[in-house]
């Protein structure tokens, strides 16, 4: 009887034991990769805890200009789902799935989203796609949606949290978006006016009515012409533009010089491509976006 008895306690340990292992493999954190900050924090977003996530391009970094190691492949590779924005904005990261064997599931954050494109009159050889769709926060709801069917692809079992989650944030970007509309609207239009180092702030500027001027052009890496940054120092002169800005991830020699040669002062920071790092003001998707309408509004009042 004795013998009976250990042989049943020694089967419900093991028993016990696999079931431990089974839930405990089952609570591993879902890999993804998201191809830069930004991204990086709206799947965190939506994945919550059943997701560990991985950012290539990270704060301040310019994913425009961002050159992948071997070890940035390697991380793709070991993921189960790979986040890009897409519009042609990161396309050194459709090359490193590639060049890295990738054979998982991606989603592209963007698909859905009218894309903007940017008039050649307006400083550009060429007509191009203007890729900065999460300046929009309407844009970021499809974004979220997108995020959350890809990781329910992947992950079947938790598409019910996925899609709560994206559908709780999809109401603060509304909420955000009627903040930011009613902060604007009390400006004049007039005033609605500013100065920042690339043409990164499109959507956000169509979407709230705002003039934005760059010397650049979409790209970072793009040089703007003498001839350009000239006719914005003219302008800035005629129309009294007294809101300039760098961003986080840009050279500020260019808007410093453009400022020193047109005599107004750079006012702040705004982030436009990447989040700043933890102890910065703009951490989060969210966070970035509060900031950035603090100080496009303060700006704006001055001119």
């Amino acid at each position: 009887m004795k013998r009976n008895t250990l042989k049943r306690i020694a089967l419900s340990a093991l028993v016990a034991s696999g079931l431990f292992s089974t839930q405990a493999k089952a609570a591993e954190p879902l890999p993804v990769v998201a191809s830069f900050s930004i991204l990086g924090d709206l799947v965190k977003v939506v994945g919550g805890e059943r997701v560990a996530v991985t950012t290539l391009a990270g704060p301040d970094a310019d994913a425009h200009e961002f050159t992948p190691s071997p070890a940035h492949a390697r991380t793709v590779l070991s993921a189960k789902l790979f986040v890009v924005n897409g519009l042609s904005f990161e396309p050194w990261a459709q090359k490193l799935a590639k060049s890295a064997g990738y054979k998982g599931e991606t989603v592209v954050a963007s698909k859905g989203v009218k894309p903007r494109q940017m008039a050649a009159e307006a400083g550009h050889a060429h007509a191009e796609t203007d890729p900065h769709a999460w300046q929009n926060p309407l844009n970021v709801v499809q974004y979220m949606n997108n995020i959350a069917a890809g990781l329910a692809k992947v992950d079947p079992s938790g598409a019910a949290i996925y899609q709560t989650n994206a559908e709780a944030y999809a109401q603060q970007l509304k909420d955000f978006d009627a903040q930011a509309k009613a902060q604007f609207d009390a400006i004049a239009p007039t005033k609605r006016k500013v100065i920042t180092s690339h043409d990164a702030f499109g959507y956000l500027a169509a979407r709230y009515g705002i003039t934005m001027l760059a010397p650049e052009g979409v790209n970072t890496d793009s040089e703007p012409s003498a001839k350009h940054v000239a006719q914005l120092i003219r302008q800035i002169k005629r129309e009294k533009i007294k809101a300039v800005f760098v961003e986080n991830m840009s050279n500020p020699k260019l808007i410093a010089q453009l400022s020193k040669d047109a005599g107004v002062s750079v006012d702040a920071t705004l982030y436009s491509d990447a989040l700043s790092k933890a102890s910065g003001p703009a951490p989060t998707y969210m966070k970035m976006m509060n900031h950035n309408l603090a100080q496009l509004v303060a700006g704006m009042q001055q001119n």
